[in-house]
């Protein structure tokens, strides 16, 4: 394989790195626990929160933790979908990701 080859196999990887990237970008994903529910992009963007109107004042703690472990879920999603689509090319050029 010569260096022009190697050059245009980059440049194709590169651009289907950006094209995969773009598309989890634009993704939504949505996690729900009890009173409340969180919804954000694949670029880790909090889009939306929405808490149950029914809340008791006494369950408040219980709510503030609720939304942590949905913001984090929702985190966790954006990165499993990068790396689903990103993953084969960390096997082509380790230490990349």
């Amino acid at each position: 394989m010569n260096i022009n080859q190697l050059m245009q196999q980059a440049q194709k990887m590169q651009k289907d790195m950006k094209k995969a990237q773009e598309e989890v970008g634009k993704m939504t994903f949505t996690s729900k626990k009890d009173l409340v529910e969180v919804e954000g992009d694949g670029n880790k963007n909090i889009t939306k929160i929405t808490i149950d109107k029914d809340i008791e004042k006494d369950d408040i703690e219980a709510l503030e933790d609720m939304i942590l472990i949905a913001v984090n879920d929702v985190l966790n999603q954006a990165d499993a979908a990068m790396e689903s689509k990103l993953g084969r090319y960390s096997n082509m050029m380790p230490g990349l990701f």
